[in-house]
């Protein structure tokens, strides 16, 4: 390992470290992840969609007041915050960075400088199954802005009141995410 890959280990395990669970859920997955990076195991998928069948992702939910915007994802189905896996090399925020410039064409407005929450989700769907290890970040949006997004990947996307997101199908830990979010004063 290099010095440079053992700086942003580091800094990973930091992003992770950071963060104060909500519950004893994210207690879990946080203590987890935290044996996971300093184990030295790989934390970058290098081969799509499940090598290695445990890796980091990035997701990023816009808020504006009392709404949140997820997108329609094509592939898994299921109406989700933006993000993206974490590239080889890459830093789970400079994802978040790359991710939205990529997926809603804006700039990220992060209102808090690390992510607030972490979850590993065993995925479901068409392709091969794996755990994302999800660092969530939120940004600002702005509702009355249209959004010209990545068509390819999403069928659309949609500003949702908090307490009317689409929990029959949405992310497994949306509604955590949300209710931490709210917790959080955010």
């Amino acid at each position: 390992m290099t010095s440079q890959d053992t700086a942003l280990r580091a800094q990973i395990r930091a992003e992770i470290a950071g963060i104060t669970p909500f519950d004893t859920a994210e207690q879990l997955v946080q203590t987890d992840a935290l044996c996971w990076v300093d184990e030295g195991a790989p934390l970058f998928r290098v081969v799509k969609p499940a090598t290695p069948p445990k890796h980091l992702v990035s997701y990023f939910l816009l808020i504006d007041g009392d709404h949140i915007l997820l997108v329609d994802h094509i592939t898994s189905g299921l109406w989700l915050p933006s993000g993206g896996h974490v590239d080889p090399g890459e830093h789970p925020r400079t994802t978040v960075e790359r991710e939205v410039m990529e997926e809603l064409r804006i700039p990220a407005r992060f209102v808090q400088p690390g992510p607030l929450f972490i979850t590993a989700t065993r995925t479901v769907g068409a392709t091969e199954r794996h755990t994302d290890v999800s660092l969530w970040y939120v940004l600002q949006g702005d509702q009355t802005k249209v959004l010209d997004y990545d068509r390819r990947e999403f069928k659309g996307v949609r500003w949702f009141p908090r307490n009317s997101a689409p929990t029959e199908r949405t992310e497994p830990e949306l509604a955590r995410f949300l209710a931490k979010l709210t917790a959080q004063g955010l």
